[in-house]
């Protein structure tokens, strides 16, 4: 408001009188959230509308199993260890196994790919961002994805690849994948948890419920994965 903009969309603020806009949900997913309020300014939004077209450009890595152990707070990072465990059980079963990571995250990526024996060129990214062009190409052609609750996650939602996704202190109803794609959620909060956010989303340790998520547990979910759609 105070940049004066010839136009604001705002969900109705409290203790603002007179001011416009739809009510605020707490227990909306983020899709239909932002939907909702362009909707109720007139706009076309279509919550279900989600799937972007494959990239045109190649992926380096066709066919493999994409993992990403990056989040932007370690609250939703499932330990590396594991991700490597689950890299190692793949590579074995004569998967091509490879390891995403955005700038900062090259520890990480190394860190599994070394753990788990990965060859050489299994990492992408880390010491950068993979441009937008080449990580959706890399994910739209994957066999699968594991991930947090992380952008590649969205991503993969968004391209149809089937995907394997680990939440930890926000529920996957608020932002997890849509219910009828090729997707695995885990997710094991307590009974006592507040069913929407029992964790803080930016902690600086991994959520206990994220921990609750064992390998073999993963392993099993990647096994009843369908397969992807034929690409172009």
């Amino acid at each position: 408001a105070g940049l004066r903009p010839r136009r604001l969309f705002v969900f109705a603020p409290p203790g603002r009188p007179g001011w416009q806009g739809p009510r605020w949900r707490a227990d909306e997913h983020e899709r239909e959230r932002w939907c909702r309020l362009l909707r109720w300014y007139g706009l076309h939004a279509d919550p279900g509308d989600l799937r972007l077209p494959p990239p045109a450009v190649p992926s380096p890595l066709p066919g493999a199993v994409v993992l990403h152990p990056g989040a932007d707070a370690a609250a939703r990072r499932w330990p590396a260890e594991r991700f490597a465990a689950v890299a190692r059980a793949l590579a074995r079963e004569g998967h091509r196994v490879a390891v995403v990571a955005g700038k900062g995250e090259a520890a990480v990526a190394g860190r599994v790919a070394e753990i788990a024996g990965l060859g050489p060129g299994a990492v992408l990214g880390g010491s950068h961002d993979l441009p937008f062009g080449r990580l959706a190409a890399v994910v739209a052609h994957a066999r699968c994805v594991v991930a947090g609750d992380s952008g590649v996650a969205h991503l993969a939602s968004a391209l149809g690849t089937p995907s394997v996704l680990l939440f930890g202190p926000v529920a996957p109803r608020l932002w997890g994948p849509p219910p009828d794609g090729p997707h695995r959620v885990l997710w094991h909060p307590a009974p006592s948890d507040d069913p929407l956010r029992p964790g803080d989303a930016h902690g600086r340790l991994p959520d206990p419920r994220l921990l609750r998520i064992t390998v073999p547990e993963v392993l099993t979910a990647l096994h009843t994965l369908p397969p992807p759609d034929p690409r172009p």
